[in-house]
């Protein structure tokens, strides 16, 4: 099943990441501290709208495949990971940004796809290769809206 979820989770992501890796700009480079990236991948703050979006975005953050969250407008919302309720409070902003950034260092068994990680991935579309799920100020956003998930 889970095997299952990943083959969706690459065939619907692939067409639109191809659109997308021309837009990208270079990884950030970010240090892991503990369970966390403690600094911003970027200067500018993260836009808690614009994170909601990507959070709810079937097509770019496809997070509600595997995940449920507290927007009732999205029908269908996944339950093979936890609910993103609360999530506000139960991490901070760097335990966050590594969840997204590259969730198998914290479970190296984790179905969650790494955001920001390049290398040391399998099956990778060879014009994909080198190119993040979310750019940094993406991974900023999110994080910022998942902040705001405090109950």
């Amino acid at each position: 099943m889970k095997a299952l979820v990943l083959l969706v989770l690459i065939a619907v992501a692939t067409p639109l990441r191809a659109a997308q890796a021309a837009e990208r700009a270079p990884l950030v480079a970010y240090e892991v501290v503990g369970d966390a990236v403690p600094r911003p991948l970027t200067s500018t703050p993260g836009d808690a709208a614009r994170g909601r979006a990507i959070v709810a975005n079937r097509q770019v953050g496809l997070c509600l495949l595997c995940h449920a969250g507290p927007i009732p407008e999205e029908r269908f919302q996944g339950n093979l990971a936890p609910d993103l309720a609360g999530t506000g409070a139960r991490w901070d902003e760097g335990q966050l940004r590594l969840r997204l950034v590259d969730a198998g260092r914290l479970n190296p068994a984790t179905i969650m796809p790494s955001y920001y990680r390049v290398d040391g991935l399998a099956r990778v579309n060879p014009s994909l290769q080198g190119q993040p799920i979310l750019n940094a100020q993406q991974i900023e956003d999110v994080v910022a809206y998942l902040r705001t998930l405090r109950e």
